[in-house]
């Protein structure tokens, strides 16, 4: 039986806000994008990344909260659809994609961005809030552009 006194400790893996289990996220991608005030409050340890939309953390761990407007770039999680920035090494966003599908039928973008991925000329770990790459992103979009032409 537990007792009502007893704390139970916080699942270090999980979002404080949300509660989703969020991905463990590279220091230098903090580094790279927390703003000053922010930074300088980064302590030691573990940090994750919350791709909770309807959430405004950005980035938790080690006792740090940090969220969307603690973070320099804009989260492609955390706007709202349409003008969100998808590839940010190579500045592609939604409606670029959007474009491309409309007018030819295809991303040209993301096929430009997985073989600058494949050739190693990116740097999601540093650019990217989510910390990894953004292909999956990059393909979701794209995919959800061509449906939304087939549809029409």
């Amino acid at each position: 039986m537990e007792s009502c006194c007893q704390v139970t400790p916080h699942d270090a893996a999980r979002c404080p806000e949300c509660g989703r289990t969020g991905r463990k996220v590279e220091r230098i991608t903090l580094k790279a994008l927390l703003r000053p005030g922010a930074l300088e409050r980064l302590s030691p340890g573990d940090h994750r990344f919350c791709a909770t939309d309807s959430c405004g953390v950005v980035y938790f761990g080690g006792g740090d909260v940090f969220r969307r407007e603690d973070v320099a770039a804009p989260v492609y999680q955390k706007e709202p659809e349409g003008g969100r920035t998808v590839c940010y090494c190579l500045a592609v966003g939604e409606e670029e994609i959007q474009r491309e599908v409309e007018t030819t039928g295809r991303s040209a973008s993301a096929e430009r961005i997985k073989a600058l991925v494949q050739a190693e000329r990116c740097a999601c770990e540093v650019r990217n809030p989510q910390g990894t790459c953004c292909l999956g992103n990059v393909t979701a979009v794209a995919k959800a552009a061509e449906a939304a032409v087939v549809s029409r």
